[in-house]
């Protein structure tokens, strides 16, 4: 349970995660984390590793849950899978009716205990735990202020800001964290806990998805809805952007510490490929939202062939609404192979390229002669789907056809997403026709971002034009996050 010193920062820039995106096995984004808390029931850790299992999909580096049981704090953290870091007598161990819990992403760069959450305090009101899904943009700034004026940091983990400013506050602790989450700038969903107190809160625009629910009496929060399911909880709501929730023994207490009314702009690769698919967000459930955005594709992109086939997992409701939408047959024409496990190594660019094949397989009794449109959610680098257009065409596919059911990625996001330096997003330097050559297919096509809205948005179109952050696609539908007075683009620049 102690704390473990991370050697070197994680950020060399002005923002935290500046650049932070190194390449892995496949090219995808890395989602930060995901957190769910528990206030209000004699169970709380069980439910606790249950809801963060179904989080599981959001973090494979860390878990962690600390439990409060109205004195003292109980907590264990460690690296893996949430399987791998408790046991039932682990379990047994954290006694308490609060609870917060953390999955955290996995990186291919340094992996510490220190930074696993949620952190744990001592300070002078007594115990602290924090656990955040998100980025805080200004921690870098932030934290030379706090160090120079004396603040000593046990983690390299910009969350650790948040409880220093809380820590050094003469305020109480409500007012102390509204005037910590407004010096802050980024993209988040915090839980604070302390030994008799539940904080929640949303960053002024929303950009990190938490919602809360509700088992009998006791309140459940959490990065997705897919773990409510899990644990028989009630789906509430969605904690509202610039929102500070404070739970104690006399109840929920709603309220803000952003006063201002900012746009919503929830993470728009939330919905094309972060989130589980049983999941909703905003009122929209994401299988749904993904076959319209496959639906779209078709009218937007159409071409002649003889099978659609998805790359597993989050590609395969587009696939399915482009198969519907176009009347060519849906297959699996891609198998994931799902044990391979995270600590597959790959030493050497030949071994790379022999793990693509041991993680995902082209059937190709099903691809053998065909024509082939393979959908995917999105290209950062173009190696990965380099490697998928080759596998096919390995595999005996004629014709390959790429069609992505996202803009194209063009920009670095600096609020909660783990992103390549701009240069290395194939999509700020190369035309489409540049990236179809690079990639090795037939043709390639991306969705439009108008598109992409109303696929996302279904009959509510009204809510989401305006509701998503874009920056990160294309040039011409910056996001601009207004903060203290400056206008500011959603992908940091």
């Amino acid at each position: 349970m102690s704390h473990e010193i991370a050697s070197q920062p994680l950020w060399t820039g002005d923002y935290y995660n500046e650049g932070a995106g190194k390449e892995g096995l496949f090219d995808k984004l890395k989602e930060e984390c995901g957190v769910f808390g528990v206030y209000g029931h004699p169970d709380a850790a069980s439910l606790s590793y249950y809801g963060l299992h179904a989080l599981q999909h959001r973090g494979e580096e860390s878990a962690g849950i600390c439990v409060s049981d109205g004195q003292e704090f109980h907590f264990h953290r460690g690296m893996g899978l949430v399987k791998e870091v408790f046991d039932k007598d682990l379990l047994s161990s954290l006694a308490g009716s609060i609870s917060i819990g953390h999955v955290r992403y996995s990186t291919s760069g340094d992996s510490k205990l220190a930074n696993a959450q949620p952190l744990v305090f001592k300070y002078r009101a007594g115990d602290l735990a924090v656990a955040t899904n998100g980025n805080i943009v200004n921690a870098p700034q932030i934290r030379r202020e706090l160090e120079e004026s004396g603040s000593i940091f046990q983690t390299t983990s910009d969350t650790e800001v948040i409880a220093h400013l809380i820590a050094r506050s003469p305020k109480d602790l409500v007012e102390a964290a509204k005037d910590a989450f407004n010096r802050i700038v980024g993209g988040y969903a915090f839980l604070i806990m302390t030994n008799d107190k539940l904080l929640v809160a949303s960053d002024p625009h929303g950009l990190r998805p938490l919602s809360m629910g509700k088992l009998g009496d006791a309140y459940i929060f959490a990065s997705e809805t897919c773990a409510f399911e899990t644990i028989g909880a009630e789906f509430v709501r969605d904690i509202e952007p610039g929102e500070l929730l404070v739970l104690d023994r006399e109840g929920l207490h709603e309220g803000r510490f952003d006063e201002k009314k900012h746009r919503k702009a929830l993470c728009a690769m939330e919905y094309i490929y972060f989130a589980r698919p049983d999941s909703d967000m905003n009122g929209s459930n994401q299988h749904a939202a993904r076959k319209r955005m496959g639906s779209q594709m078709a009218i937007e992109s159409f071409v002649d062939a003889d099978i659609v086939t998805g790359v597993p997992d989050s590609s395969i409701s587009a696939a399915i609404g482009y198969a519907e939408q176009t009347g060519i047959p849906y297959e699996l024409g891609l198998i994931k192979n799902k044990y391979t496990g995270r600590t597959f190594i790959q030493p050497s660019q030949e071994l790379r390229e022999q793990g693509v094949k041991m993680k995902l397989s082209a059937v190709r009794r099903v691809v053998e002669g065909q024509r082939v449109v393979m959908i995917d959610d999105s290209i950062v680098r173009g190696t990965t789907s380099r490697r998928i257009v080759n596998l096919l065409r390995d595999a005996g596919a004629v014709e390959v056809h790429v069609r992505i059911t996202s803009p194209p990625f063009k920009n670095p996001c600096f609020y909660g997403i783990d992103t390549p330096d701009r240069r290395e997003l194939i999509a700020s330097s190369r035309t489409v026709e540049e990236i179809c050559r690079e990639i090795n297919a037939d043709s390639l096509a991306f969705l439009s971002p108008e598109g992409l809205i109303a696929a996302i948005a279904g009959n509510n179109e009204a809510d989401y034009k305006g509701g998503l952050c874009l920056a990160c696609f294309d040039n011409d539908y910056p996001t601009r996050l207004d903060f203290d007075g400056e206008e500011k683009f959603g992908c940091g620049c």
